[in-house]
């Protein structure tokens, strides 16, 4: 995120760690280096457009902190890191509530562009109180309608980079001086519930025309959206068994949509702290936590579970809480842990105080490649959105020693493929598949609307 800490409130004290010069390219630019010289897919920058003042009906612990705040732009740093790198991928996050569709188009556009096609769009639908307030609402929609309303949101976004100019519009004939051809650029006459868009899109078919599609809602209503329109998913479960039973419940509503099961790629949270030896890995996780903030992770939790953790004892159980933010974060602390117990406040903030929701994997970098090959075998899940206890530390070890032990076993690229980020992703080429929402908008011959 664009901000320091991220998800791991109090680290930014550490003497090692950098997120505190989020502000500064050269930062940005040497994790992207990192990460490419890792063979990532890409980079998952998040983002919040709202402060986390559930806990306490206060912003303050979360600004004492550095909580997700400052925080600023993402999608502001993805041509300096393009600039510098030639395959990493960049996932960007922009909420459907925030931002009117139609100038939101020709930002995707052009970071396609810009980057040759190494764009995704993680869809997001809002569930901060404090980023409703501030758009001019009470609050946000409710849970189910948000993605009601993101469902013509993308219908929209659609419709402009996939319907509105043919693939041959832009002919730059200097002898004739035509640079476009109008008659191949096509309004798209879009009126909905939400949105009124008679018009062409403004930016000239990018790479991929429309960014792969990343979204991260396992919630039922989520996982119906994820259906007809991811491509990619995030994830977050405490156990394999908890991860394999979501992903299971996205694959079998990607084939109900009439997609092939593994159409869609899930990533799972997790948090790696390695070294070269298990022992080395084990002091460095007892050195992180020394840091960690319990105030910064309630804060946290409580907006993503949209309940006031600060009315609860530290040892009371969470007990049934229905939410309005984020609902698979609320239904992974109702069910019990692995020992049988109910999860308790404070067993919430030692778990959210490094990584967030995702477990951790403390050890050599060989004892952590055999869990992650035992994760994507036990639960059929395709990779792992990491986050970090420090950075760029974090990254930088999983590079040097957990990378080369995944490509010792076999189950980790030595090179990438050519190619823009879905390409590389699933190897079919740079456009939506057929079966794909998204394609349904596409043109037909003689610049016909799809639909």
């Amino acid at each position: 995120m664009n901000c320091v800490g991220h998800q791991s409130p109090g680290l930014w004290r550490h003497p090692q760690d950098q997120s505190a010069n989020y502000t500064d390219l050269r930062y940005w630019a040497n994790l992207a280096q990192t990460c490419e010289r890792g063979l990532f897919d890409g980079i998952f920058i998040a983002d919040v457009l709202g402060t986390y003042d559930v806990y306490g009906n206060s912003n303050e612990a979360t600004l004492r902190q550095g909580t997700q705040v400052p925080v600023n732009d993402p999608l502001l740093l993805v041509s300096a890191m393009a600039l510098v790198t030639e395959h990493l991928g960049f996932g960007i996050t922009a909420g459907t509530a925030y931002e009117h569709p139609y100038p939101f188009a020709r930002r995707l556009s052009t970071l396609d562009h810009l980057t040759n096609g190494r764009v995704g769009w993680n869809v997001v639908t809002g569930y901060l109180p404090s980023a409703a307030r501030n758009m001019g609402a009470e609050d946000q929609l409710e849970h189910d309608e948000r993605y009601n309303h993101a469902d013509e949101y993308l219908e929209v976004i659609y419709k402009l980079l996939e319907g509105s100019w043919e693939d041959d519009a832009v002919v730059r004939d200097k002898d004739s001086g035509i640079f476009t051809d109008p008659a191949k650029v096509h309004d798209i006459n879009h009126e909905g519930k939400y949105f009124k868009v008679p018009g062409i899109h403004i930016s000239e078919p990018s790479p991929q025309r429309t960014p792969v599609i990343f979204q991260a809602g396992a919630s039922p209503r989520g996982i119906a959206f994820a259906a007809g329109n991811a491509e990619a998913v995030f994830v977050g479960a405490p156990t394999k068994e908890k991860l394999r039973a979501t992903v299971t419940r996205i694959r079998d509503a990607a084939e109900a949509a009439g997609r092939d099961r593994h159409s869609i790629r899930i990533y799972t949270l997790l948090t790696i702290i390695t070294a070269a030896t298990s022992e080395e890995a084990e002091a460095k996780h007892v050195d992180y936590q020394r840091y960690a903030s319990d105030e910064g992770a309630l804060a946290l939790m409580s907006g993503w579970l949209g309940v006031d953790l600060s009315t609860y004892n530290l040892d009371e159980p969470l007990g049934n809480v229905q939410s309005n933010a984020i609902q698979s974060a609320a239904d992974n602390f109702q069910k019990a842990k692995d020992d049988g117990e109910p999860w308790t406040v404070r067993d919430i903030a030692e778990s959210a105080g490094i990584g967030g929701l995702g477990p951790r994997l403390v050890g050599s970098g060989s004892d952590v490649a055999e869990e992650l090959i035992r994760w994507v075998e036990e639960t059929d899940v395709d990779g792992f959105n990491l986050a970090y206890a420090i950075t760029p530390g974090t990254f930088e070890d999983v590079v040097e020693f957990v990378v080369p032990e995944l490509q010792k076993r076999g189950a980790y690229r030595t090179e990438y493929t050519p190619g823009t980020l879905r390409h590389k992703l699933f190897g079919a080429g740079d456009k939506l598949p057929e079966n794909h929402r998204g394609a349904s908008f596409r043109l037909q011959p003689a610049g016909i609307p799809a639909r």
